[in-house]
């Protein structure tokens, strides 16, 4: 008698939308594509991919608007796509962190070393002078 094993199946995205609905995150669909996923004030722009969904994008939600989180070297700020920046309290990171971890779990994903230890984020504004050119004298 032989015993088949059953094959490994990957989920669609739209299993891996409804897992995140059952997890207790709000999910909408974006004009330009992809799924807006929220909970309190934390969203992500989920993609799909043919590895899996990816986020692609995660900030805090401020008029309707995802602002971004920069990085300006003394402090983080929320900036919107407009332009408009506001200091992220340290309130505001502890719940994207948690949001983070939480939205990685219900999909799915590996959550790696450097970012459970705390916020990370993609724009670094340093307000560093630009090196001086090597063909300058003094």
């Amino acid at each position: 008698m032989f015993f088949r094993r059953k094959r490994a199946t990957m989920p669609r995205f739209a299993e891996h939308i409804a897992a995140l609905r059952a997890a207790g995150f709000e999910t909408a669909s974006e004009p330009l594509g992809g799924v807006r996923v929220s909970r309190g004030a934390s969203a992500a722009l989920i993609e799909d991919s043919p590895a899996g969904p990816r986020i692609a994008l995660t900030g805090w939600l401020r008029a309707g608007a995802m602002a971004r989180l920069v990085d300006v070297g003394f402090q983080k700020f929320w900036r919107t796509p407009e332009g408009r920046d506001t200091p992220a309290l340290a309130e505001h990171l502890e719940e994207l962190h948690a949001f983070e971890g939480d939205l990685r779990e219900a999909l799915g994903l590996v959550s790696l070393y450097n970012t459970s230890l705390g916020t990370t984020n993609d724009l670094h504004l340093y307000d560093r002078v630009a090196p001086r050119s090597a063909s300058k004298n003094r």
